[in-house]
């Protein structure tokens, strides 16, 4: 195989200098462009898709001699229609670092060494037993990822919530987009972009708020260059205090102080109720609240907010006349959103803007509130971090009976009194010393987590029993007691899901290196080893493969807004990636949400009862 510094025998571009690609100008349809790189000609092409941001690539894994050689985009996919940016097309060559975890290792004497599967899985699971003994399953905690497969994700929240029955589980995914998620329960009763992908291809006004797409989501922005570069090209607003790539081809750049996300939109609002660009008869059937809302923004007049956020009021003033009389809306939020002040009604009115304009469900609108991580998604609908598997509330008793019923378990051992424990409090536990184990999968604390003298402090107690799941010797993985060698993507077979909701499918590609272990074998033999059994004393976990707890999460999800249930190994493989919900009442997928008018508001259904947002 050719060394990563030769020039690569097959590319369709150098993206690192040319990073979004030619121009392909359109409107309604995109058109296909196949973007490939290799170091030597494959034997074979396997099908995947890209991990490397929440845009979710289609694309093939070129395959030469039991090696990845190259990619290539998949022409029939959804997403990408052949596309691949910067980090899809060269990502692959980490899957040979020599720095690559190959075996387990366990801390003797102060220094880790290497050691058998069997030594160190029997190590973490006398470790489990004996905390279970001595204190309670509630010892004993989780963190994780936004990077593994959705099978994979199932397999945790079980182990956590079925098997342990404890709520001592998070994920870095909240962490970074718990917002997203919160605004959307808020909202539309239940997590899950409205939007879709395609809604670029027929919107009149893109509204970007809070994020640079350029660089996040560089196949998604070159989509957007080529409706700009296309006939009838759409409006495009962006929100950001930067000039960025983004706002450099923008209609409209509004650039507020920072943390003043909220009274800008205020002011937005302000204006469209002035105006009279609201969908009144559409938001008396569909939404309530709409006179307090009016009430709320009556004092965000635009000369009030000119002085909070610094944007002149012919600005504003043009803004909201664009929002407010385009034929159609797609509106996209990320981190300049999340991670700023009052940031989940910040979010909220970004749902809000669509809502008053009865744009949600319409070819050319919807909202996306976009993730960070490949699979963040695939997270929460499973229920490792702040939410429940298949979006299920946790104050509602037949949600709750729905999952004991499922995992034939006792209605009494789901774990319901609360939300699932988030990361900061987790530390505290860790501080009170009432948590003792902590396994850590696909994520570097020691690097990622705020106030990091606290949280070396505290992960380095002599009495905490680390475990680290990764694929490199990372910094937290240096401080571990146990290391467990991960296989990664191309090396396991599994599902992930992106921001619209588009399910694909990776397959095997090539062997790990050494004795590094799926995701899924090490939860699945963690389970067998602890012993956990259902109610009829069956084992809880009984998976040997990815399809077979693909087809348990199918049975999970069915009914709920992220039903999988029309989905399968075969019906994903061939072809295109599909959006959920897929079930009877949609075989092929469903290109957005809410078309009909009906939101998972309703008391039986939604994932949240709400709160009051000030």
């Amino acid at each position: 195989m050719a060394a990563p510094s030769a020039q690569p025998k097959i590319q369709s571009r150098d993206s690192v200098e040319d990073i979004w690609g030619p121009r392909t100008p359109y409107k309604d349809e995109w058109p296909t462009r196949v973007d490939q790189l290799c170091d030597e000609e494959p034997e074979r092409w396997v099908q995947s898709a890209c991990v490397l941001c929440s845009n979710g690539c289609g694309l093939d894994i070129g395959v030469k001699d039991g090696k990845v050689v190259g990619v290539r985009g998949r022409a029939t996919d959804r997403v990408n229609k052949g596309r691949l940016g910067p980090k899809g097309l060269n990502g692959w060559r980490a899957m040979h670092g020599k720095d690559r975890l190959t075996h387990p290792l366990i801390r003797k004497n102060g220094q880790l060494e290497r050691a058998s599967w069997d030594e160190a899985m029997d190590l973490i699971v006398s470790k489990s037993k004996d905390l279970q003994k001595h204190m309670t399953n509630h010892s004993i905690a989780f963190y994780t990822t936004g990077q593994l497969f959705l099978e994979e994700y199932y397999a945790l929240a079980m182990v956590g919530k079925a098997g342990l029955h404890t709520l001592h589980m998070d994920g870095n995914t909240r962490l970074c987009t718990a917002t997203a998620a919160t605004a959307m329960r808020e909202s539309f009763g239940s997590d899950g972009q409205p939007g879709s992908y395609g809604d670029i291809d027929y919107t009149e006004c893109i509204f970007m708020f809070g994020h640079n797409m350029a660089a996040t989501q560089t196949v998604l922005w070159s989509r957007i260059l080529d409706r700009l570069a296309g006939p009838s090209p759409p409006k495009l607003i962006v929100v950001d205090p930067r000039r960025s790539e983004s706002a450099s081809k923008a209609t409209l750049h509004l650039a507020p102080k920072v943390g003043t996300n909220l009274a800008l939109l205020n002011g937005i609002q302000y204006l469209m109720f002035k105006n009279g660009w609201v969908d009144y008869e559409w938001v008396e059937k569909h939404t309530v609240g709409l006179e307090d809302l009016k009430a709320t923004v009556a004092e965000y007049d635009p000369q009030t907010v000119e002085k909070i956020t610094g944007i002149p009021v012919a600005q504003l003033e043009e803004a909201a006349h664009i929002l407010g009389t385009a034929k159609s809306l797609l509106s996209t939020a990320l981190q300049g959103v999340y991670q700023s002040n009052q940031a989940t009604a910040s979010a909220c009115q970004i749902n809000n803007i669509n809502l008053l304009r009865g744009m949600i469900g319409k070819p050319g609108c919807g909202v996306l509130q976009m993730n960070g991580q490949p699979t963040a998604q695939n997270n929460r609908e499973a229920g490792c971090d702040g939410e429940y598997p298949g979006f299920r509330n946790h104050q509602n008793p037949a949600h709750m009976a729905e999952l004991a019923e499922l995992w034939n378990i006792k209605p009494i051992e789901v774990p319901h009194w609360n939300e699932p424990t988030h990361i900061m409090n987790l530390l505290n536990y860790i501080e009170s010393d009432t948590i003792k184990m902590f396994w850590i999968t696909c994520t570097n604390p020691l690097v990622s987590l705020p106030n990091l003298p606290r949280v070396r402090r505290l992960l380095t107690k002599p009495d905490l029993f680390v475990v680290c799941q990764d694929i490199y010797m990372t910094e937290t993985a240096a401080i571990a007691d146990v290391v467990l060698p991960a296989a990664q993507w191309g090396e396991k077979t599994g599902c992930f899901t992106n921001v619209d909701r588009t399910v694909h499918i990776s397959h095997k590609a090539v062997e790990p290196p050494g004795e590094c272990r799926p995701d899924l074998d090490i939860f699945l033999d963690y389970a067998r080893r602890m012993g956990f059994k259902d109610k009829d004393g069956n084992d809880l976990m009984p998976w040997k493969t990815s399809e077979e707890v693909f087809e348990a999460w199918k049975k999970l999800s069915a009914g709920r807004p992220c039903d999988y249930s029309g989905l399968s190994y075969d019906c994903l493989t061939g072809g295109s990636g599909i959006q959920w919900p897929c079930n009877e009442q949609n075989p092929h997928g469903t290109e957005r949400l809410y078309a009909d008018g009906q939101f998972y508001t309703d008391v039986d259904e939604c994932e949240s009862f709400g709160h009051d947002l000030e």
